[in-house]
Order: C-alpha cells, then sequence, then structure tokens
C-alpha cells in the first residue's frame, strides 16, 4: 500500500470510529416501548398532518442546490460569544442560549435543559457531518445543577451521544424524552432511574421524579411536525415539543417541527405562554413540512399564545451554530426580527452564551449585523 493508500485508510478508519455507539439503539430495542403509541403503526411513529421529507418533484433542484449553495450558510465572520452570566439560583423566567436549540431555561426557580449538544460535529463521525460555527460558549462540566434535561427527538444536532454520557457524569437531573429515545440512552449507559420517556399529551411533574422543592413544575410531551433517525431507517422513535409550567410561568420549547395546526390546539388546551423557544432555520422549500421558517415562527409563537401575537416573549433558536440548509447565515433572524416587529410580538436574540431574563428585558443589540469579514 502507497503513502496515499495508506493516509486514505487511516482517514476511513478515523471517519468511521464509534459509528455503532454514536448511532444509538437499534430499531428492534426500540420497537417494543414504541408500540404503546396511538402515533405509532407499521413498526413507525407519524405525523398527525400528513407531510413528507422532501416536496415531491424537488430531486433535481435539491442536488443543484447542494451543489452550489452548500456554503453560503457560513458566517462571513467570527460568531461573538457571551459569557454566559448565571446566577447562584434560578431566576423566574430567563433563558441562557448556548446555541443551535442548546437552552437553559429557567422557571419559577427550576433549571431545565433542552437538546443539550456540545460536540464539534452533528454526526455519528468524527470527522465527517456539519462542524460548529462558533465554539460552546461554556464547557459543558460548568453549567449549573439542572432539574430536567429535556429532549426533542433524536437527531444528531439535538441529541449528542457525547454530551449525553458527559451529563450523565456532571448531573444527576432525570432526561424526558419522547417514547423510543430511552433505548439511545440506555444504550449509552444512562441509569434507568434517570430515563422518562413521554408520549404527545402526557406529562410528568417533578415531585414524581422526587426534584421538587419551590411549588409543582410539570413538563409536557406535545405534538411536533417532524421526523426521526440517525441512520437510514426513520421514524422509529417520536418527535416532540415540550410544555414547562411553573406555579407561575408558562415556557414553549418548540424543539425542531415545521409549521402545524398543533400549535393552536396546544395554545388553547396549555397555553398561553410567558415565554416560546421556537426554531427559526434550517428551512428550504424542498422540505416545508419539517422545518418552519422565520415568518410561520412568529405565527407559531401567536398560536400557542391563543391567538395573541402580542402575548409573551419569542426566543429564536435552531440558527446560527450549524450550516444546515441553504440560506446565509443570518438570514433566519433578519426575517424573524421583520416578521416580530410587523405582528407586535416581543423577540429577543441573545448571543450564543447570553442569558435573556423575561423580566428585566433590554433593548435589543442586532450583534449579527456586526458579524463581517
Amino acid at each position: 500500500m502507497g503513502l496515499a493508500g495508506a493516509v486514505g485508510l487511516t482517514w476511513a478508519v478515523r471517519a468511521a470510529w464509534g459509528l455503532p455507539a454514536s448511532m444509538g439503539a437499534s430499531a428492534t430495542s426500540i420497537a417494543p416501548r414504541a408500540a404503546g403509541s396511538a402515533s405509532y403503526r407499521d413498526r413507525q411513529f407519524h405525523n398527525t398532518e400528513p407531510s413528507t421529507q422532501f416536496a415531491p418533484g424537488s430531486g433535481l433542484s435539491l442536488l443543484f442546490s447542494a451543489l452550489t449553495r452548500n456554503g453560503v450558510g457560513r458566517p462571513p465572520g467570527e460568531i461573538p460569544l457571551a459569557t454566559p452570566d448565571v446566577p447562584p439560583e434560578p431566576g423566574e423566567l430567563a433563558v441562557t442560549w448556548y446555541g443551535h436549540a442548546s437552552a437553559l431555561v429557567e422557571v419559577d426557580g427550576y433549571r431545565i435543559l433542552t437538546d443539550p449538544v456540545w460536540s464539534e460535529r452533528v454526526s455519528p463521525s468524527p470527522t465527517i457531518g456539519p462542524a460548529r460555527l462558533h465554539p460552546a460558549p461554556v464547557p459543558l462540566d460548568q453549567l449549573p445543577p439542572v432539574d430536567a434535561i429535556v429532549i426533542s427527538h433524536d437527531h444528531y444536532d439535538h441529541l449528542d451521544r457525547d454530551t449525553v454520557r458527559a451529563l450523565t457524569t456532571s448531573q444527576d437531573a432525570p432526561f424526558i424524552v419522547p417514547i423510543g429515545i430511552g433505548a439511545h440512552l440506555r444504550k449509552w449507559r444512562v441509569p434507568e432511574q434517570r430515563i422518562v420517556e413521554l408520549d404527545w399529551g402526557t406529562s410528568v411533574s417533578l415531585s414524581e421524579l422526587g426534584r421538587a422543592r419551590n411549588g409543582e413544575l410539570t413538563i409536557t410531551c406535545t405534538e411536533a411536525r417532524h421526523f426521526s433517525g440517525r441512520g437510514l431507517t426513520r421514524n422509529t422513535t417520536l418527535w416532540a415539543s415540550w410544555v414547562i409550567a411553573g406555579p407561575a410561568r408558562r415556557v414553549y420549547f418548540g424543539g425542531d417541527t415545521g409549521y402545524t395546526k398543533a400549535f393552536a390546539e396546544i395554545g388553547a388546551t396549555m397555553g398561553p405562554f410567558d415565554l416560546t423557544l421556537l426554531p427559526i432555520g434550517a428551512y428550504d422549500v424542498h422540505w416545508p413540512d419539517v422545518h418552519m421558517n422565520p415568518e410561520e415562527a412568529v405565527r407559531a409563537h401567536a398560536d400557542v399564545c391563543v391567538g395573541d401575537p402580542g402575548r409573551g416573549l419569542l426566543i429564536p433558536i435552531h440558527w446560527a451554530t450549524f450550516n444546515l440548509a441553504f440560506h446565509d447565515w443570518s438570514e433566519p433572524v433578519q426575517r424573524v426580527v421583520a416578521a416580530a416587529r410587523a405582528a407586535g410580538t416581543a423577540v429577543a436574540v441573545p448571543l450564543p452564551g447570553q442569558r435573556i431574563d423575561a423580566n428585566a428585558a433590554s433593548p435589543q443589540v442586532p450583534w449579527w449585523e456586526d458579524v463581517r469579514k
């Protein structure tokens, strides 16, 4: 074998290293838990609304975009970070955004960590797949103690094996996840007593988990319009959004979703909300059913706030950290700010690492406009 062949073999080995473990549990091991869900049939979960992962007839256009626009989602300059300023005790209503869908939500004296991903790549491989556009604002082991870790679904940019394993050691909080994801966690040696799997419309209170201390806090698994899968087999685990309800405050975490009529239903039964975290990035005409665009996110905020666009505070997530679509890096935030202004919706766009206190709102600084070459 020549030098080039040896280098190629070494690269291939590195790319494949740890793939089976990172991919998680098999469909066979997931199925026994999944079978009890009303959304599960023919060995797959299904959206309530008809949806497709890719728009019909989009194959050639999608290939052209992949060949010509793959790099447009990279920022033109360095993304600024904020040093997280997390108080010793959790507040009434605040969010520290770490990038993408990873956030620390403070509700009525509790801390809830959402979709934590600290790895360099959102991929089963350490060398292939979308890489971070900015570093994590804080080392994972420097997070304050959290009361629960909530996962929206099992895609690599929302469920990361290395992050889960690190949190299993550094935190003692339960992982609250949609049905099926528990199989991934068990494969990664998360203790059974720390895994709570929920179906759409079901809840768990922190008192049930022995963690209540500041009044009751309830976490409810709610519908989303998306899909799941960490390999070629799709939809073996459920995807979800989440309602985090304390004695006085309510937060809606959208996770990753296309626009859906379920937002209005969630608002009618569980809203309105004081704060929403809604995805605004990685949208495209080729996959309109599974990712919202920024204007739809503003509409979704109004829906879960019982038709009142002026109620609560919208925190946009699912942008800035990974290049997962064909739009410009700052396009999602520019569009969501404009749409929110037109709708009369309060929006706050934190720097990665910045804490936003909903009770002490300050003027928005358009920091994304300063990301230049």
